[in-house]
């Protein structure tokens, strides 16, 4: 997972014009991952496993407030058009916010594994739909920014490493508590980053071939998760 951070040197090989093309689609797929691992696996699970409760939902809740708070603070909004913000973001807080959010993934996947592997795998899949777009725009705004490229490079992938801690964070933790709390938790962050950073950036384009070819790509995510969990 943390290799997908270098996915952001192929900003280098590529146009404005051309990593803009390539961006929004997959945003759009990622948008439809996001929410149908959240939705079609993470929840269905944490309900099954820890019942129909309001802990379960207030878990989901949890998450997604978790996430609105971070931006808030770290006054950062994800960046996937390759250098356009709501906020122009700072290359430090780009880095730690990034830290943070990739340690709560790797909580989130690992105790998705811990549950089923099948809901691990979804909630990892998910995570790298999401990943790719999001390392492709952050790699570009550093850059961007007067960061040299093998710096931003670096920086980036070190900001991923927390991902893996995260995992490893949640195996450790599962012979002390319960973990499996942290998939409804995770499923609510999923679709904070899916409905409020990824949807806006596909919704706000004119042009209706790209409407459609983004649609279609989101309902391609939706399905794809949909799929892998009807297999289950």
């Amino acid at each position: 997972m943390s290799v997908v951070a270098l996915v952001g040197s192929v900003t280098l090989l590529l146009s404005e014009r051309t990593l803009e093309r390539i961006l929004l689609p997959l945003v759009a797929f990622a948008t439809g991952a996001l929410l149908g691992g959240a939705m079609f696996h993470m929840m269905p699970k944490a309900t099954s496993a820890l019942g129909g409760g309001l802990g379960v939902y207030a878990a989901f809740v949890a998450g997604f407030v978790a996430f609105y708070l971070l931006e808030q603070v770290l006054h950062w909004h994800h960046c996937h058009r390759g250098g356009e913000c709501d906020h122009v973001p700072i290359g430090p807080l780009v880095l730690v916010a990034d830290g943070l959010h990739n340690f709560i993934g790797g909580l989130a996947v690992g105790a998705s594994f811990l549950l089923a592997i099948p809901v691990g795998i979804s909630a990892w899949i998910a995570a790298v739909a999401h990943e790719i777009p999001q390392e492709l725009g952050d790699f570009a705004v550093l850059v961007h920014s007067g960061w040299r490229p093998r710096r931003a490079l670096v920086a980036n992938l070190v900001s991923a490493l927390t991902f893996p801690v995260g995992a490893v964070t949640a195996f450790v933790a599962a012979g002390l508590v319960d973990v499996t709390i942290l998939v409804p938790f995770a499923a609510g962050n999923f679709v904070y980053i899916g409905a409020t950073d990824l949807l806006p950036q596909i919704t706000r384009r004119e042009n209706i071939q790209e409407k459609v070819v983004h649609t279609i790509l989101l309902f391609a995510g939706l399905g794809l998760l949909w799929l892998t969990a009807a297999g289950d």
